[in-house]
């Protein structure tokens, strides 16, 4: 199973940017996908979680700025970006998981790509 993120880079102030993550070896439509992101000395903190039917929530900081989406024929999550600001620096990484009832979550990290906004 793989998770592999793309899309990450040097962006300025206020720009837009588009995030990917491309699941293999996985159901991926069954699996609720979330964006993750660490800053430098920070914790690593949720952004944005997408169900298997679409349904979709923000961390605080990011609504009206971040969108989630997902493209389950083609096993792809995003992660639109727009209006980013300096402290949206950070590691991004995709997460997949699958709640199995009693036998606990199946999930899955990627590796992350590195955001970085700076003039």
């Amino acid at each position: 199973v793989q998770l592999v993120e793309s899309g990450g880079g040097l962006v300025q102030p206020g720009g837009s940017l588009r995030l990917s993550c491309v699941g293999s070896g996985l159901a991926f439509g069954r699996y609720v996908v979330s964006w993750h992101r660490q800053g430098a000395g920070k914790e690593r903190e949720l952004v944005a979680t997408i169900s298997s039917g679409g349904d979709s929530n923000y961390v605080d900081s990011v609504k009206g700025r971040f969108t989630i989406s997902r493209v389950n024929a083609k096993n792809t999550a995003y992660l639109e970006m727009t209006s980013v600001e300096p402290n949206d620096t950070a590691v991004y990484y995709c997460h997949a998981a699958e709640p199995m009832g009693r036998f606990g979550t199946l999930e899955y990290w990627g590796r992350g790509t590195q955001v970085t906004v700076s003039s």
